[in-house]
């Protein structure tokens, strides 16, 4: 473990993972479908998996976004048919926030399009590498998502 807060290699992972961010938000863009942006198909992503309508507030917290940002996002989501956004039936003031079956296509449409780039790249990476660093970046992950909740 390192406990020097100028460790060089603590730096240069962070600095690598911003570099395959930047490059793979290019590859990203390059292909894909219904002019998604990365973070539409994130949410896309993100609400598929989810049973139940999510409200606005707590999709921005996930993402770490402001509602404004959040609430522009689900509005060309929206528009574009992909997401459905009623109100609460609680508190008409709320919202909640539900994937389409067009948005679950488009979400489908993106990955397929994403085939090729990582059928490409899984050609050049040795699977049990794959798996193994996935593994250190689940728990980088989880390391800085807890101590996101813990600083507020």
């Amino acid at each position: 473990m390192t406990d020097k807060p100028d460790d060089p290699a603590l730096f240069r992972l962070f600095n690598e993972i911003g570099i395959i961010n930047q490059l793979a938000t290019t590859m990203f863009h390059r292909v894909m479908p219904h002019d998604l942006t990365i973070a539409q198909f994130s949410l896309l992503n993100h609400l598929s998996k989810r049973a139940d309508p999510q409200p606005p507030l707590k999709l921005a917290n996930a993402f770490q976004v402001s509602k404004g940002t959040m609430t522009s996002t689900l509005g060309r989501l929206e528009e574009k048919g992909f997401i459905a956004i009623t109100p609460n039936p609680q508190d008409g003031r709320g919202k909640y926030v539900a994937i389409t079956e067009s948005g679950l296509k488009a979400r489908g449409d993106a990955i397929a399009a994403l085939g090729p780039e990582f059928r490409w790249l899984g050609g050049k990476l040795d699977h049990d590498t794959v798996v193994d660093l996935t593994g250190y970046l689940t728990a980088i992950r989880q390391l800085l998502d807890d101590r996101r909740d813990e600083v507020g």
